[in-house]
């Protein structure tokens, strides 16, 4: 599973015209779902991203987590996350989970994410063609991989 992580003063989701998700400050996750992903994958990722200190303090420093802010989620489905690019210029995504497979795990994010905040996650409409719209504060930007944890 693999999340980008965009510090936000303000983010959206529009599909077909219509505003799916939005949030002022927090954090614009896009997520990728991969087939060997469990539930397991789920819970590291969502206690990492809710415990994630990279919002600033009274000194400027980046020693806030979303709780402490009181900030917001806006969770974005984007199987391009597992995109190989290693032959030709035309990337593959037999990487990315089946939405069989996704769908469960993206809803358990939402729900994981929403008990650890006590806010609602906004959220993008899985396999929908979405239009995302940030301002990234920093910017920060951070890439987080249940496979890779660093």
């Amino acid at each position: 599973m693999r999340a980008i992580l965009q510090r936000v003063t303000s983010a959206s989701c529009t599909v077909d015209g219509q505003v799916t998700g939005q949030i002022n400050t927090g954090f614009l996750i896009l997520l990728g779902i991969e087939d060997i992903d469990t539930i397991e994958d789920v819970q590291w990722l969502a206690q990492k991203i809710v415990g994630m200190r990279v919002f600033g303090d009274e000194n400027g420093l980046m020693n806030k987590s979303l709780a402490d802010i009181d900030g917001r989620i806006l969770l974005i489905s984007q199987f391009t996350l597992f995109a190989q690019t290693k032959k030709g210029n035309r990337p593959s995504f037999i990487r990315a989970a089946k939405p069989d497979k996704a769908i469960p795990l993206y809803e358990q994010m939402i729900t994981t994410l929403t008990s650890l905040t006590g806010h609602d996650t906004a959220t993008g409409i899985f396999g929908a063609d979405m239009k995302i719209s940030l301002v990234n504060d920093g910017p920060v930007t951070i890439i987080m991989d249940t496979k890779n944890r660093e």
